[in-house]
Order: C-alpha cells, then structure tokens, then sequence
C-alpha cells in the first residue's frame, strides 16, 4: 500500500492512566527514510500535549495512537439522538453529569453511564448494563472489545472499578486531550470516525487512533511469555523487540536501546513504557502497509464504536452485530 503525499513526519504512542504519573509517550520522527525513536517520557501537561506533537511535526503530520477506549458502545448509542460519534461529542457538554461516575445503581441514566465510583453491595456489570436499559452485560462492550480468536476482551468503556477497567483513563483523557483539542480545531482527526487512517494524514493535522498492546504483540509477530507487568519478562523481548524495529526501519536512540534490554525499568511505570514503544511500532507497521488502515465495513463501528487500529479478527460470537436496524446516515465507503 502507498502512503498518500503527506504522510507522517511524527508518530507517537500515548499510554494513558487516570494517574498522571503513569502517562507515558514513545515519538518517532522520520529522518532521511529513517524513524528515529526516542525512549519513552511523560505526556506532562495534558492541555498542551498535542500542541507539542504539533510543533515537533514542524507543519508535517502526526500519527497519534492512544491506549484507551475511543467511541461508545452501540447499544449505548442506539439510544441517543445525535448522528454519529463525532456529533456526540460535539454536544457532550449539553450533559454536564456525563463524566460523573455514579455511585449506585439508581444514578446511572443515558447521561450519566460511568459506574461505580467504589465497591458496593450489588455491584456488577449485569447490574450495571440493566440499569442503562440493556439486556445483558456483553451490551456494555464494543465489538472492538470483545474477545477474537487471537486476544482476550478488553474492558467495557463505562466501568470505572478494578486493575484492567479503563473508564477512568478515558474520562481523563476525554475532558483533558480530546474535547478540548475538538472544540479549539486543532486539526485533530479521529479515526476511524473521519476515514481511513492514511487519509487523515494532512499537513499539519493529528491523525488519533485507538491501539491495544495486547493487539500489538500480535502485529508485530512478538510472543511475551509471562506478564508485561514483570520487568525480566519484558526484557526477555528484547530481541524480538529489536527485530521489530529493523524490520520497519527504526532506528532506536542509545537511551531506548538501554531501556529496551533492561526491561524498562523495575517501577510500577516500567509496563507503561513498554506498551508505548509497541503502540508506535504498531501505528508505522499500519503506515508501512502491513495492516490495514480501515475499520470493518460495519456503520456501528465507523460511525460510533471505534476499533482498534490495524485489528483484522473479528469477536468471536455474533451477538454483537446489531442491537436494532443499522444507523440509516450515509458516511464515506459505506
């Protein structure tokens, strides 16, 4: 696949957390046909960090791929009136309790999904999709979200309680990056919402897409035995690590190599920055035509869902595919 005329002059991986501390971006730049990666450091501030990209890309465009759920389950969406997900988050701010974590059941309502702020008696995810109006838990979860033949599920967009839950990760990064960055036309593209990835990237724009390190592990042709969340078994990746990276023509600094046979370091941010560097080598293995750039030709997704970029399996069971008729808008290949 070739690249359109502008392609990327900065990719970048953003590994988010509701704790600031545990925030973490890898960039590429491109130079002379080469990606230069540097070693994973702090987002910092949240209000300038695409700003920042922006300035880096020097007028080029950037590639951005963020670890955290992008678009709404369409379940959750079949029940709203506005046409798409961008739309939605146009007016997201007509719900001012939208980003409110509920503490009980009797709190959640269409404009207010995110649940529980603690442990309670009762608290579950059938409880929690039955209190949103829907028929079962497995509503809560994206098709992007659900288990495929090559990966565990992912976590539900609205659950906010325990390790692997990411609404709170993306309530941070929706009211810190992402609407503010929308409201002020920073040039920021969503994909797969605006077209196919490559398309996006314009001078000057941010092309963001959602990745999952879990997904690529997978894409890169990279086994981890073992957890992530263990710094001898990230090391242990090293040279399938460094074989990734050649084969895409990254180039990585003296800092990232070191980090690289070393694991990434023995604190609790060690998988933070693991997953950043396999979040920038799955955008430029899409960039480089070795996964696709373009969601399944499912109008949910494109237009509300979201999906994982470079994804190709498809979850396993079948429930997903329609909670009523397809949204009728028109939108790009469809």
């Amino acid at each position: 696949m070739s690249l359109p005329e502008h392609s990327a002059t900065i990719v970048a991986h953003a590994d988010w957390s509701v704790d600031p501390r545990k925030r973490w971006v890898a960039v590429a730049r491109r130079d002379a046909g080469i990606w230069r990666l540097a070693a994973p450091v702090p987002v910092g501030d949240v209000a300038t960090f695409l700003l920042r990209l922006r300035d880096a890309a020097a007028g080029g465009a950037v590639a951005l791929g963020v670890d955290l759920p992008i678009g709404l389950p369409r379940a959750y969406a079949a029940g709203l009136p506005e046409a798409d997900f961008l739309h939605f988050l146009a007016t997201v701010t007509m719900r001012p309790d939208f980003f409110r974590v509920c503490t009980e059941l009797a709190e959640i309502t269409l404009d207010r999904p995110f649940y529980p702020a603690r442990g309670v008696l009762g608290m579950t995810r059938a409880a929690h999709a039955a209190a949103l109006g829907f028929d079962d838990a497995a509503a809560l979860s994206r098709a992007c979200d659900r288990a495929t033949a090559e990966r565990p599920a992912g976590a539900p967009l609205f659950w906010t309680l325990g390790a692997n839950q990411v609404g709170k990760a993306a309530i941070a990064a929706w009211q810190g990056m992402l609407l503010p960055a929308l409201a002020g036309g920073d040039g920021v593209r969503l994909w797969p919402f605006s077209g196919d990835y490559c398309r996006l990237l314009a001078p000057g724009a941010v092309a963001l897409a959602e990745t999952y390190p879990a997904e690529a592990l997978r894409h890169l042709g990279m086994r981890l035995k073992g957890s992530k969340r263990r710094q001898a078994d990230r090391a242990a990746v090293a040279a399938q690590l460094a074989g990734a990276m050649a084969a895409l023509g990254v180039l990585p600094d003296p800092d990232l190599q070191q980090a690289t046979t070393g694991g990434f370091g023995s604190d609790p941010a060690g998988e933070d920055r693991f997953d950043c560097v396999l979040g920038v080598l799955c955008v430029l293995n899409v960039l480089a035509g070795n996964r696709p750039d373009t969601a399944p030709a499912d109008p949910w997704i494109r237009r509300w869902e979201g999906w994982v970029l470079g994804q190709t399996a498809l979850p396993m069971e079948k429930r997903w595919r329609a909670p009523q008729d397809a949204p009728k808008v028109a939108f790009g290949n469809d």
